[in-house]
């Protein structure tokens, strides 16, 4: 910055009553888009009575309850091909509009919660919105080949 007594955004503290959910999207904006896919995948499974019923039902008998991180990120991938069309659809924007981060991923969470056929769950919408608003680099990961099963 030039003028050292002009106001730097970059350490503005959170607002006293900020929504926590509103925090954690914030986390979650600077997750690896693989790291963020493989989220959306465990949220999504998660937020299914019946996954969430197997997955109990699996470590109650010792079996591994939860996919590995190749499983959650093919989990999430697939949610999110499935729903970046319903967000497109409710939201025509262009990514990269300058606008404060907080109010744009609230924005975006509200996006995901109503845009689609189905409400998704909290951890699902964060991690949507999440998507959403890095929807150029989440396309051009989605849009990779498939990694080899081991790497």
């Amino acid at each position: 910055m030039s003028d050292p007594t002009a106001y730097d955004s970059r350490f503005a503290l959170t607002p006293v009553d900020g929504s926590a959910l509103t925090e954690t999207g914030i986390m979650l904006m600077g997750l690896d888009a693989d790291r963020l896919l493989a989220g959306l995948g465990l949220a999504a499974l998660t937020e299914d009575p019946a996954q969430v019923l197997l997955a109990v039902d699996r470590a109650r008998h010792g079996v591994a309850a939860v996919p590995d991180f190749d499983g959650l990120l093919a989990h999430g991938l697939d949610t999110w091909r499935r729903a970046r069309p319903a967000l497109a659809a409710a939201d025509p924007t262009r990514p990269g509009t300058p606008t404060p981060l907080r109010p744009a991923w609230e924005r975006a969470l509200r996006l995901a919660l109503t845009a689609g056929p189905e409400a998704p769950g909290p951890a699902t919408a964060a991690h949507l919105a999440t998507c959403w608003l890095r929807r150029e680099e989440t396309d051009r990961f989605a849009a990779r080949p498939p990694a080899p099963t081991g790497t």
